[in-house]
């Protein structure tokens, strides 16, 4: 049921092959009640004026779009990326190694990682005798990402080889370190920087999502 390294198998090498990115063969209605259920979510918070959590989710977000444009580039030079998700568990691709539904659930991961911490944000555990203990934030990260990693370990089992893992070096460890952590130190930490910094992180960000995108896809890159 769980898998934690890639095998490096001809059956996931094919099935990398065989992936259509953006193509509507799959397409169904699902997409759009996806969408409304994002849209209804941030437009509440915003609304609410909850704004720590809306750049909480676009912090995470605009990282999560960074790894997938580098996932694919490596697919791309060196004949496979580090994940992918099959034809067949999803209605739309949009990179090679993300679909619709797993896009749009990282486009909420950062509000609920968000507000899973304590109320007092600046809270630290182990902080007595002297020590200053470690941040809340720090570790909701961690535990977050160790959640995320464990089920994509999962997904990597599924029978529809929901995640495909080619090289036997690439899996839950190196998932959870390098892809994971970041992701949800960014929700954690972006909405408490100080406003001229956090701007500035989020533009740069969704800045640079947006240049490669205009770029690399015409290009046939990504």
């Amino acid at each position: 049921m769980f898998v934690f390294w890639g095998d490096g198998s001809e059956e996931a090498k094919s099935l990398v092959d065989a992936i259509l990115v953006r193509s509507t063969e799959n397409f169904n209605w699902t997409f759009i009640f996806i969408l409304a259920v994002v849209f209804y979510v941030y437009w509440t918070e915003i609304n609410k004026k909850n704004y720590e959590a809306v750049y909480a989710g676009l912090a995470l977000y605009g990282v999560h779009w960074l790894y997938e444009i580098a996932n694919a580039i490596i697919g791309h030079v060196f004949g496979y990326p580090l994940w992918s998700v099959s034809n067949a568990s999803t209605t739309f691709i949009l990179l090679i190694g993300v679909c619709w539904e797993l896009s749009m659930m990282f486009s909420l991961a950062g509000i609920i990682s968000f507000k899973m911490l304590p109320q007092d944000r600046n809270k630290r555990y182990f902080a007595k005798n002297g020590r200053k203990g470690v941040s809340c934030k720090l570790v909701g990260a961690l535990e977050m990402a160790l959640l995320f990693a464990l089920f994509e370990s999962f997904l990597a089992g599924t029978s529809n080889h929901s995640f495909i893992w080619v090289y036997k070096w690439w899996g839950v460890l190196p998932v959870f370190l390098t892809t994971y952590v970041p992701f949800f130190l960014a929700s954690n930490y972006v909405p408490d920087m100080a406003p001229k910094k956090r701007r500035a992180f989020l533009v740069a960000v969704w800045g640079l999502v947006a240049l490669l995108l205009v770029v690399l896809i015409p290009l046939g890159v990504i």
